[in-house]
């Protein structure tokens, strides 16, 4: 298995300007997805919350989470993201890939459209 990579376009929820075209590493392991310091201080992203993160090697880390609108392959959505270092890496997680509809096909490494399930109650 290699590393999945898609091209996106973010910007601050109910703005027009500052739209900006990021490479995100697909990461469908990771709750939330990340933006770079650099793209989220451009897109005047503001951190709502702090959250702790566990790292791979178990060690610990805060950061900031604001909302974020993705466009990613002619889908657009709103979803949490973490407003990430300079050393992050851009990631696109699997609570904005649920939320634009989309899931990684882990054999051919694309995004394909999710079945979408809803349950009804019986009356």
């Amino acid at each position: 298995m290699g590393l999945t990579y898609i091209d996106g376009t973010v910007k601050a929820p109910g703005r027009r300007q500052r739209a900006k075209r990021i490479r995100f590493l697909i990461d469908s392991g990771a709750i939330y997805s990340v933006l770079r310091r650099k793209d989220w201080m451009t897109l005047g992203l503001k951190p709502g919350r702090e959250l702790e993160f566990v790292l791979a090697d178990g060690s610990t880390l805060t950061r900031g989470v604001s909302e974020c609108t993705f466009e990613i392959e002619g889908r657009r959505a709103t979803s949490p993201v973490v407003l990430g270092e300079t050393e992050d890496e851009a990631l696109l997680g699997a609570v904005t890939l649920e939320t634009l509809g989309l899931m990684l096909n882990p054999l051919s490494r694309t995004l394909q459209p999710m079945r979408m399930v809803l349950a009804r109650s019986r009356r």
